[in-house]
């Protein structure tokens, strides 16, 4: 019996041993379970916050602390993605992005050149389409299409518009009895009433193409009546050749007169200096160089006026400068596409105009500083667009760059106003389509 009863409770044992490790077993499914559980969500949090850095590219060296308060702006929406602005000195950008391009590298966004130039970028592969984006429609067409190809990719968001005009001291205006021009025999008589004066009219060299082209730009449409030559050479009615055009260049050429002394040697840099220092009366350039003279000084007393026609209308000329792309080979597209949404937002255009003094791309977007309010509804009502940017940047050498330095030798007395017509005609006819018919 007692051999019986030890052998009995010896089975207990085992059998409460088993109980006991099947409860472990239990107790520890039902722990792991709630690991499962509970973590699950973490991961999934986890992976919504995920932090993603972004680089961004641009020639625009000297708004790198404006940059920092647009990051700022948009990390407040979105602190997970961190955002750098690190741009490249504007002569040397071309080469150093389209270098990193084609090796398949490069920053995440980049600033894309307006029009011709950046869709060559587009059309190598190296940009993201963003047909699409959240936000574009607040964009009118005219602006999209500087970053947007023919077939209706786009490509690029429109940040800002440029617009050039005169520039004048009023200072020097109104110790002279001097109005704003509004024709254009009031603006040489006012041109010359300054030289008889011994007050240098115009602050202008000729040493950089880009501000040859710029200032044919800003007179031309005053002489070939802007848009209706602009829609006839589009259409192929008219082209370099028209006795307008050639006019409009002798109006470049007459115009020398007004220059300061020795202006074959001057560049953006002299040009600016003297305008800023108050020793020339008017200086034709675009809306970006406003916060630049004025914080050479302070004290300017600066106005503008669009150039009066010498038929009708006067015009300032206008164009979309830069936009924002996305890289092709960029590992971070969802997180740059969220930037570039917030590029097309109000706040975003708010900012842009109180820190940049730029007019916004973005329609009905106002500023604190006067003349920036005044040239925006100008750009709105008296706009013409400056056509060798927006469509004749094609060619080898482009018909711009020809066009820049036809009119040097022009000023240098080699060529005449007729050749340099003939020249630029000659060059666009071998790519600009609407010619060939």
């Amino acid at each position: 019996m007692k051999g019986g009863s030890a052998g009995m409770r010896q089975k207990s044992k085992w059998l409460l041993l088993l109980l006991l490790l099947l409860v472990v077993g239990l107790v520890g499914c039902n722990t792991n379970e709630k690991i499962t559980t509970s973590t699950t969500p973490d991961k999934e949090e986890k992976s919504k916050t995920e932090e993603v850095s972004l680089t961004i590219g641009s020639w625009r060296t000297e708004d790198v602390a404006k940059y920092e308060k647009v990051i700022a702006l948009f990390n407040e929406q979105h602190p997970e993605i961190h955002v750098s602005f690190n741009p490249t000195k504007n002569t040397e950008y071309n080469t150093v992005l389209n270098t990193a391009l084609q090796a398949g590298e490069g920053p995440d966004i980049f600033h894309l050149r307006p029009y011709a130039a950046g869709l060559k970028l587009a059309e190598a592969g190296y940009v993201e389409k963003i047909n699409g984006l959240n936000g574009l429609n607040v964009f009118p067409e005219e602006a999209l299409q500087a970053s947007r190809d023919d077939q209706g990719n786009q490509y690029g968001v429109p940040i800002n518009l440029s617009s050039t005009q005169f520039f004048y001291n009023k200072k020097i205006f109104k110790d002279n009895n001097l109005e704003i021009p509004t024709t254009w025999d009031e603006f040489i008589a006012l041109n010359d009433q300054l030289l008889e004066k011994g007050i240098t009219p115009i602050a202008m060299g000729t040493k950089e193409g880009w501000l040859l082209s710029l200032l044919h730009g800003i007179v031309g449409p005053a002489v070939y009546e802007g848009n209706d030559f602009y829609q006839a050479v589009l259409a192929g009615e008219k082209d370099f050749t028209d006795p307008k055009f050639i006019e409009s260049i002798q109006v470049m050429n007459d115009l020398k007169k007004y220059f300061p002394v020795n202006s074959e040697g001057l560049g953006m840099d002299d040009i600016r200096t003297l305008f800023a220092l108050e020793d020339a009366a008017m200086f034709p350039l675009g809306s970006w160089e406003i916060p630049v003279v004025l914080e050479m000084n302070p004290d300017l007393d600066l106005g503008y006026f669009p150039i009066p026609s010498k038929e009708s209308n006067t015009t300032v000329t206008t164009w979309v400068d830069g936009s924002f792309a996305i890289n092709a080979n960029s590992k971070n597209k969802e997180a740059a596409k969220v930037f570039l949404e917030f590029l097309t937002t109000k706040e975003f255009g708010d900012l842009f105009v109180k820190e940049f003094s730029m007019i916004s791309a973005i329609p009905g977007i106002t500023s604190d500083n006067a003349l920036l309010n005044a040239i925006s509804h100008s750009t709105a009502n008296e706009a013409t667009p400056y056509m060798w940017v927006t469509n004749f940047t094609g060619g080898d050498p482009t018909t711009k760059s020809l066009l820049e330095s036809e009119l040097q030798g022009m000023y240098l007395g080699q060529v005449t106003p007729e050749e340099v017509a003939t020249k630029v005609q000659e060059n666009a006819k071998t790519w600009f389509t609407p010619f060939q018919k």
